[in-house]
């Protein structure tokens, strides 16, 4: 990576706690892990932690930035919200990362109210895909409502009280109809999605400009696709079992089967994407979050101001 990050292994980054205290416990922590993640309380202290501390102290000066700055104005401001961008490819653990993330943030004093929103509800509709050709090109930058993600963010940045998310769900794999996310004033929003990073190729707005920091989950693609295989099994045991399931129809294949279904799922889509969109925006990002085949993460890259 550029010399512009500063760069931490694992046992250096966690020196950076100094004296935060844990606040999760091991049944919050069940509550927050997703499936197949192998993550425990030893790693929310060694990596969340030091990173709530320092996500603290950036939302504090920031605050005390707009407080400052009404002051200068003789005017009071609109409260406008804090907003973290979490980036990374299918399967390298944004979910959890993000609920952890505003567990933590949520407990800090000063920012009690963290909401999380998730650039799926942004997808268009499986209709509009499949009208456009581009199912089998869902999660690619063309496959979202850009538009409306940015309206979204806008109107987060400028205070509105109350602002309407949609809803995606992963087992119908479509946007949910009439059913919304609200995010009321809230002191920070975390924003997970595959490719919030992306710099539009017109030069114009685009999602990252309405961040304050952003975070790019970063793993070998080997580990990935393992780990996307991984759950793809998992799936097909649990969810794929469902009567209401897009992927009902491959909950009754072999392990074989399933093994290279996944692999070929992998490779003709999300591995594509990765590559072709996902990791060039990598070195965008405030700070990067390396992990390991284990999951856990291994290194930390902090951007310098």
């Amino acid at each position: 990576m550029p010399d512009r990050y500063l760069a931490f292994r694992r046992d250096d980054w966690a020196t950076l706690r100094a004296a935060t205290p844990l606040t999760l416990t091991e049944d919050d922590l069940d509550h927050l892990r997703g499936i197949n993640e192998r993550i425990d309380l030893d790693e929310v202290a060694t990596v969340y932690l030091p990173l709530s501390r320092l996500l603290n102290l950036y939302v504090s000066a920031v605050q005390d930035l707009h407080r400052v700055s009404a002051t200068f104005l003789g005017a009071i401001s609109p409260k406008v919200p804090y907003v973290i961008g979490v980036a990374g490819s299918v399967a390298v653990g944004k979910s959890t990362f993000s609920r952890i993330l505003q567990a933590l943030l949520a407990r800090w004093p000063d920012h009690p109210r963290v909401d999380l929103v998730t650039t799926d509800g942004f997808l268009l509709p499986n209709r509009v895909l499949e009208e456009r050709g581009l199912m089998e090109r869902k999660g690619f930058p063309e496959s979202y409502d850009t538009r409306a993600l940015l309206a979204f963010l806008r109107q987060v940045k400028s205070g509105v009280e109350s602002v309407n998310a949609p809803v995606y769900d992963h087992t119908v794999y479509d946007i949910v109809p009439d059913e919304v996310v609200t995010v009321s004033s809230p002191d920070i929003v975390i924003v997970e999605g595959l490719n919030v990073l992306q710099v539009d190729r017109a030069g114009a707005e685009f999602v990252s400009d309405y961040f304050d920091f952003s975070i790019y989950i970063d793993a070998d693609e080997a580990d990935i696709a393992s780990w996307y295989v991984d759950r793809f099994l998992t799936f097909r045991a649990s969810v794929f079992q469902r009567s209401d399931s897009f992927f009902r129809n491959f909950a009754d294949l072999d392990d074989d089967e399933a093994v290279a279904l996944a692999r070929g799922i992998w490779d003709r889509i999300n591995g594509r994407n990765l590559r072709e969109n996902i990791e060039p925006t990598r070195e965008r990002a405030s700070l990067v979050v390396r992990k390991g085949a284990d999951h856990r993460v291994t290194e930390v890259l902090l951007r310098k101001l």
